[in-house]
Formats: structure tokens, sequence, C-alpha cells
């Protein structure tokens, strides 16, 4: 494997997501469950709308005293950096690094121009290529 793979190449297609009217509390017992540091946030149309991260979930938790029934939406990030399949893990390490953030949304692009999330690559991904490059 090498960084000059594809990220469509080098991560499983699938990804954690939950929609933006799901409560804080739900999302924090999936990413327990999941043992996951994020979930991507999708709209109806199951586009991508944001993140929501677990320290996403501790802001909400210091800020608001019903916590357990925000929603998604309110506490997300929905300034997702995200790369379409064809980018190589080498660009997603740039991206990592010039942006200051752990993970990178890889998105389809449909005909209708709908964006919709198909994986995510994170800092830690890039870690268990590097070490087992070849």
């Amino acid at each position: 494997m090498s960084m000059d793979q594809t990220v469509l190449e080098a991560k499983r297609i699938g990804v954690f997501n939950c929609s933006i009217h799901c409560t804080l509390s739900e999302a924090a017992a999936r990413m327990l469950d999941e043992d996951i540091s994020a979930l991507v946030a999708v709209d109806e149309d199951g586009c991508l709308a944001g993140i929501i991260t677990r320290v996403d979930l501790l802001r909400a938790w210091q800020e608001s005293s019903n916590w357990r029934s925000e929603t998604v939406h309110q506490f997300m990030n929905p300034n997702v950096v995200s790369v379409t399949e064809e980018v190589c893990l080498d660009e997603v390490a740039r991206l990592l690094l010039e942006k200051h953030i752990h993970r990178v949304v890889v998105v389809r692009m449909t005909e209708d121009g709908m964006t919709r999330p198909i994986a995510v690559v994170s800092a830690a991904d890039l870690i268990y290529h590097m070490v087992n490059e070849s």
C-alpha cells in the first residue's frame, strides 16, 4: 500500500452517520456502541450536512443543561472538509495537517448534484497505511 493510492482503494466503503435531527444522546450512544469519535451528519436526502465529534458532545454538555435532547444540527460542524473518491492518501495527509483536523469525509457526487458521504478517512487510517506500506 502506498500513499499515492486513492481513498477509494484504501478505505472500505461505508460511513457511520446520523440525521441532523438525531438527539445528542442518540449520537453519543452510537459513538460509544461503534467505538468511533465522530458521526457524519446527513440531511433528509442523505446528503452531507456536517460532522459531530466527541468534542462537540463535550461542548454541548458544558453549554446546555438539557444537552441530551439537543439535536445534532445545533452542535455539529457544518464546515466539513471533504474529498472525492479519486483523491490520493498523500493529499488527505496534506489536508489533515494544513487544516489541523483529524478526518475528512469522502463524498460521491450524484448526477443531480447531491453530495453523498461514502467513507471517512482519519489520521489513524493514514498511520495504519504508513506502518503497513510495502
